[in-house]
């Protein structure tokens, strides 16, 4: 006999039901990933901070549309394959808005702001969370509206 669901397993099945949360967790192992991309790129590559997060931000925008895609909006997302080329070019092209403020934000905090929020990964992580609500309105309003 299966025990009877308690408060964590309620917990999962409404988060599960919020695409919202959904859309945050993806977004938060993007942002673990962009932590460890910018790390690479500025520390052992050797990069410069601007090309390095313009970087981080395009490869992390690719593994959010994947996480997205099969996640967030599984039961939204395209089939056919020039739909799902249609679904990417507009995730790309809606979440490149946010990636543009998400870049700016961080940029000019790294350049004039203050400690702690002129420290690189600080500046990202504001840079994250501003495009945040952003991003997610137009991916599931424009990018995610239905499954073609």
């Amino acid at each position: 006999m299966s025990r009877p669901p308690g408060r964590f397993s309620h917990l999962v099945a409404w988060l599960w039901r919020h695409s919202f949360i959904r859309f945050a967790a993806i977004g938060g192992l993007g942002y673990l990933l962009a932590i460890a991309l910018l790390a690479l790129f500025t520390g052992a590559l050797k990069l410069e901070f601007a090309p390095a997060n313009a970087l981080t931000i395009f490869l992390t925008m690719v593994f959010t549309w994947l996480g997205n895609r099969y996640f967030t909006f599984h039961d939204r997302r395209a089939r056919r394959v020039s739909a799902i080329l249609q679904e990417w070019l507009k995730f790309m092209g809606a979440n490149g808005l946010g990636a543009l403020v998400n870049y700016l934000t961080a940029l000019a905090l790294v350049h004039y702001a203050a400690v702690p929020f002129s420290n690189k990964f600080a500046a990202q992580a504001v840079g994250v969370l501003v495009g945040l609500i952003f991003n997610f309105t137009l991916s599931r309003t424009l990018v995610f509206r239905s499954a073609p």
